[in-house]
């Protein structure tokens, strides 16, 4: 799940800061130019937990698809049509794209 760290990268990804602790108020700014605004930070924290979210069907599919190696034997042995219907779209309509 993002956090503040991922917020700061996002909007001034060239930045050098620091902090002592999880919050915004002691993030000590090494960099020209000015940090973002309290405001900034939490719109651009919304925005990538909203994204991390939307991936939650991918994050579930590559848990469940079997390693590589043996999705490869299986296409070697059954063919690809034969390994789209037995191994991938099982685990694509369990975990169906938002």
């Amino acid at each position: 799940m993002p956090d503040l760290t991922d917020a700061l990268r996002s909007l001034r990804p060239n930045a050098e800061w620091g902090w002592k602790s999880f919050d915004i108020a002691d993030i000590e700014w090494c960099s020209d130019g000015s940090p973002p605004t309290q405001a900034e930070l939490e719109a651009e924290l919304v925005k990538l937990k909203a994204a991390y979210e939307a991936q939650s069907y991918s994050r579930s599919r590559q848990l469940e698809y079997p390693p590589i190696v043996d999705q490869l034997d299986y296409i070697y042995h059954n063919g690809l049509d034969k390994w789209k219907t037995d191994v991938i779209d099982p685990i694509k309509t369990k975990y169906p794209k938002p």
